[in-house]
Order: structure tokens, then C-alpha cells, then sequence
């Protein structure tokens, strides 16, 4: 059987497959960051699809951290409820169920907001100029990120992954570009991570030794910003605090169109995963089950997150297995008249 869907193991968590669906904005929660029917249909639907691992879009750890109206949160213990069901749902599909939480930051797209960052630096020119971040203000930040998990580990989910990319608060701290400070969180590189170190010991208390990952932003695509280079430092540490994967998208430092192309952020999952000897997930753009197996088969990444063909095609993982020329697992009820992917034996 091909890697890309064969089963694979993260710390004794299980997966049926190597597919991950990566989180998306999907801005359809309640204006309370309430989980609701949309959701329950949306996820199920991939979870019935057979998906090995499914992330929801990111889980706000603070009503003003949402990256824009109608996500979902994970602020409050009242989200538990909803939660819960969710990852019960998915699991009775076989999906397991990833829970990525974040802070939008300076790019948080909400009205009559005074925005947070490192360093008051907009993100366009005609952005708002956000608030920099007192020092003293930190642990409290610190705190949200570590209630969230406790959050997530009693609402059932199955991975844990701090979204530390795209421009969003921890990100903004990374970053020569947005952070600019000259305190203990900014300056050398050791000191833009530290709030990152800080949140994942935090989350570790809550979270315990499951399956943790960080998802980066692996390059600014702007001089003097971030490049995958920078993240083997970077990833070094993040391994030395228990990271068990490093999810690896990029940009959203500044607003700069990038030339994307399938599997473009490919290279930066390889060279953390070869130099660092640390487990990486490869993202952007990986539209068929031949290449996203060529990503494993080549060493390259251990699983494979599918965004945006897998809201074109709730199935991507049979789509996949068509492709491959392979037979999987599928529910029972679709099994009654068969097609090219069915086990005719079934």
C-alpha cells in the first residue's frame, strides 16, 4: 500500500492515513465563536471521507484574538460543549481531530479593535497601527494559550498544534519584519521566541505528552524576514520542547503577493525534516494522491495537509486512492452498487 494511505502513529495517537485537512477560515461560527450546524456538516463531511486527521479553522484564545468574524473560539470553558461534540462526531467517522489555537495579533479583522502586536508596526500602510505588547503583559498572554489547551484536551481532541504562522500574533513575534523590540521578546533571534518558548511550556502543562505540533510561517518572502534557514534555529528549539511535527506554511508578514505553484512550500518541510530530524508536514498546494505520495516516498514530510482540493472535494482521499490505484476503507452504505474505488468483495 502507498504511505500517503497506510496508517501512521504520533506518539501512540493512530492515524488511518496520512492525510491531514489543514485549518481554513471558514467565518461561519456564531457571534460567539459557538460551534455550530455548518461546522457539524462541514468536518463530518471530510471525517466521512475518510480524512486520517481533520483540523477545524484556528480556535481563538480571546474573543479579540479571532482572525476575523465568525470563528470559532475556545476562549471560554462554554465552547467545550460544542467542541466535544464535534471531535465526537468526527471520531465516530474514524477522523481524528486536531485543534489548532491562535492569536490573530495585529491582523485580527474585527471592528472598533485596538490591535496587539510585538511592535507598533502596521501591516499595510493603511492598516491600523497596532498597540506594542508591555512585557508585563505577556504572561497573561501566555495563560490564554495554556486555558485553551486544558480546553481542548477536555473537549476530546486528539492533536494539538499552536499556530505560530501566517502573520498572526506568534508569528509577528518570530519576525525581524514585525518585531522590533530591544526587550527580553525581541531582538536576536532567541528573544523573538521566547514567548513562543513560553507558550509552549504552558500548553505542555495542560496538554500533557500528546501529539504537539507548531505550524510556522517558514519564510516572509521580504528581505530581512524570516527564511527556512531561520527555522532550523528555530525548529531546533521547538524539538527540544517536545514539538513532535512542525507544520510548515508560509508568508502573511507583509502583504506581498506570492507565485504559487504545487508543492511550493514543499522544500522548507524537507530541510527541517532532514536536518533537524524532526517529523514535518507539507502543505500548499497538493492537489493529487501521485504527489503528495512523491512527498513521502522522497522523504520530504510524514503527512500531508490538503486545504483547499479538499473543499472542493469533501471525498479527496478516495480522489486520492482513484489516483493511486488503491482500494480503501468506506462506509458500508456506499458499498451497494460500487464504483472504481470500491472493494467489489465488500
Amino acid at each position: 500500500m502507498s504511505l500517503l494511505l497506510s496508517p501512521h502513529e504520533i506518539k501512540g495517537l493512530k492515524l488511518k492515513n496520512r492525510v491531514v485537512m489543514s485549518p481554513m477560515c471558514m467565518h461561519m461560527a456564531a457571534d460567539d465563536g459557538f460551534v455550530t450546524d455548518w461546522h457539524r456538516v462541514h468536518y463530518g463531511a471530510r471525517a466521512l471521507g475518510q480524512a486520517g486527521l481533520i483540523f477545524p479553522e484556528t480556535l481563538a484564545v480571546h474573543a479579540d484574538g479571532r482572525i476575523g468574524a465568525g470563528d470559532l473560539g475556545i476562549w471560554s470553558d462554554a465552547h467545550i460543549v460544542g467542541l466535544k461534540a464535534l471531535t465526537e462526531l468526527l471520531h465516530s467517522f474514524g477522523a481524528k481531530a486536531g485543534a489548532q489555537i491562535g492569536h490573530a495579533g495585529r491582523n485580527a479583522d474585527l471592528p472598533n479593535l485596538i490591535h496587539i502586536a510585538p511592535s507598533a508596526i502596521p501591516f499595510t500602510e493603511t492598516s491600523p497601527v497596532p498597540r506594542a505588547i508591555a512585557a508585563e503583559e505577556i504572561p497573561g498572554l501566555v495563560k490564554l494559550y495554556g486555558d485553551a489547551a486544558r480546553r481542548a484536551s477536555e473537549a476530546g481532541f486528539d492533536v494539538l498544534e499552536i499556530h505560530a504562522a501566517h502573520g498572526y500574533l506568534l508569528s509577528e513575534f518570530l519576525s525581524p519584519l514585525a518585531n522590533t523590540r530591544d526587550d527580553e521578546y525581541g531582538g536576536d533571534a532567541k528573544r523573538r521566541y521566547r514567548f513562543l518558548r513560553e507558550v509552549l511550556e504552558e500548553v505542555k502543562t495542560h496538554w500533557g505528552d500528546r501529539p504537539l505540533f507548531v505550524r510556522i510561517s517558514s519564510s516572509d518572502y521580504a528581505e530581512g524576514g524570516n527564511t527556512p534557514e531561520s527555522f532550523l534555529e528555530y525548529g531546533r528549539w521547538m524539538k527540544e520542547q517536545g514539538v513532535d511535527l512542525i507544520d510548515c506554511s508560509s508568508g502573511g508578514i507583509k502583504m506581498i503577493k506570492v507565485q504559487t505553484y504545487p508543492g511550493y512550500q514543499v522544500p522548507a518541510a524537507e530541510l527541517l525534516r532532514k536536518e533537524l530530524h524532526i517529523a514535518t508536514g507539507a502543505v500548499g498546494v497538493i492537489q493529487s494522491g501521485r504527489q503528495a505520495e512523491d512527498i513521502l516516498q522522497n522523504g520530504r514530510a510524514d503527512l500531508v495537509f490538503v486545504g483547499r482540493q479538499m473543499l472542493r472535494d469533501p471525498f479527496w482521499v478516495r480522489t486520492a486512492a482513484d489516483d493511486l490505484k488503491e482500494i480503501i476503507e468506506i462506509p458500508a452504505a456506499y458499498t451497494r452498487y460500487g464504483s472504481v474505488w470500491l472493494d467489489t468483495k465488500a
